[in-house]
């Protein structure tokens, strides 16, 4: 079964960061998770493994814990895309230590070495998703946070069944079935603290740009693909962490009235983009 390293577009946005409105949106709700997780629980080292799952600019969803001094461990099994990473690492001016390493189900850590281990996304990709929860759970020594993609929300069902068939072909998709990530986390011995949905904005996850969902649709005149291209639709988290786009998060975030609204996430379901749980790890 191909993984995330068949997909050609990581190449391009190790130098190309403009990723779309949806995939700034989603790092920025990601990162604000994040930074109420370091408040909470005191966050001082951090594992993400793998790096992969978001689309867009691999690498850089630790960035806001790497930000508040928390100590970053990244882990890739792809040379090339860790080099990428490393670059934009230090086009940041921060700290991370990057780990080579191809069994996710074997990670090269001690056992309860991080405060958070955590991964976003790409559980489907990896030939052995329940041996990398159980590892997260090994190596941490406090939180393990996973999240993955909704599959009742209607841009996920849009992708499978009209814009991107053959890429449910590549991926192990019972893994977005939040029950069976919990069966196993729980087995290796988390405490379930948290289950939730994020990353809710009123547009569907089509993953996709705007302007590619239109065109594979057959909607719109040239006009239209126009409004979703070019310098007037940039979007790019990493302009925002290098102190060129201040302003982003203010631009972005007034899209997050569905995400804040204070009800029950249960009813927020049908329309998250993602699904994440939320655990502290029992020791004897």
């Amino acid at each position: 079964m191909p993984d995330a390293n068949t997909e050609p577009t990581w190449k391009r946005y190790l130098s190309d960061y403009n990723e779309g409105l949806g995939l700034v949106y989603e790092r920025l709700v990601l990162g604000r998770y994040l930074e109420r997780l370091w408040e909470r629980f005191g966050i001082r080292s951090v594992l993400e493994a793998p790096l992969y799952g978001m689309a867009g600019v691999s690498g850089i969803n630790s960035v806001p814990l790497a930000r508040r001094g928390c100590t970053v461990t990244l882990v890739d099994e792809v040379a090339e895309r860790l080099q990428g990473v490393q670059r934009i690492w230090q086009q940041l001016d921060l700290p991370v230590h990057l780990v080579l390493h191809r069994d996710f189900s074997c990670l090269p850590f001690a056992d309860g070495t991080f405060d958070l281990a955590w991964q976003w996304a790409g559980l489907w990709y990896l030939p052995d998703p329940a041996g990398l929860l159980r590892e997260l759970v090994r190596v941490s020594r406090r939180l393990v946070f996973v999240a993955m993609p909704n599959p009742l929300q209607p841009g996920y069902l849009l992708r499978k069944y009209l814009l991107e068939r053959a890429f449910f072909d590549t991926v192990a998709e019972e893994w977005t079935d939040i029950g069976r990530i919990k069966r196993v986390l729980r087995a290796a011995g988390l405490h379930l603290i948290e289950e939730g949905v994020m990353d809710i904005p009123p547009w569907p996850d089509t993953v996709m740009p705007a302007a590619e969902v239109l065109r594979r649709l057959g909607i719109g005149s040239p006009r239209l693909h126009a409004r979703f291209t070019g310098e007037r639709w940039n979007w790019s988290t990493m302009a925002y962490y290098l102190g060129q786009r201040p302003d982003l998060p203010a631009r972005v975030m007034r899209y997050a009235w569905l995400e804040d609204l204070p009800l029950p996430w249960q009813l927020k379901l049908g329309w998250a983009h993602h699904r994440y749980v939320l655990g502290t790890v029992e020791r004897a």
